[in-house]
């Protein structure tokens, strides 16, 4: 809330994709280390409870995450920097997995680490989590 009582929260990224792969190979994929970094981005993740990692996040550097909720293979999520919180969903289906990345955590009076406002990021992050998810995609479902 601001100052004249209104919400300044940032709707969530929500992306979602089915996978032709059952959800313990999409699993592998985005709660390892190597799966995370084939479609995602370098990083030292494990999936552990509160395990702190990060990612490398190009021309932003490495962000730093934790992972704070593990359920595996339904559901992982992880903080990252210092606003934002990522999950992973997944449900099985005939013949694959539905596959939902939330990115939250936006508020338009706030910036990044790196300086840019939340509702610049925002954007551009909803744009290529669409890229994203689709790398996943083709990489989980070979």
């Amino acid at each position: 809330m601001d100052n004249n009582g209104s919400s300044t929260k940032l709707e969530d990224v929500v992306q979602q994709v089915y996978i032709a792969a059952p959800p313990a190979k999409v699993w592998e994929a985005v709660a390892t280390s190597e799966g995370i970094a084939a479609w995602f981005m370098p990083n030292d993740f494990q999936a552990e409870l509160g395990h702190v990692f990060h990612l490398e996040a190009g021309p932003f550097g490495k962000s730093r995450c934790e992972v704070i909720e593990l359920n595996p293979p339904n559901r992982l999520a992880f903080t990252w920097d210092k606003d934002w919180t990522v999950t992973f969903q997944l449900e099985e289906t005939a013949g694959g997995t539905n596959f939902t990345l939330t990115h939250g955590g936006w508020d338009e009076n706030t910036a990044t680490s790196f300086g840019e406002k939340h509702a610049v990021v925002r954007e551009r992050m909803a744009g290529g989590w669409v890229g994203i998810v689709k790398k996943l995609a083709e990489y989980a479902g070979q």
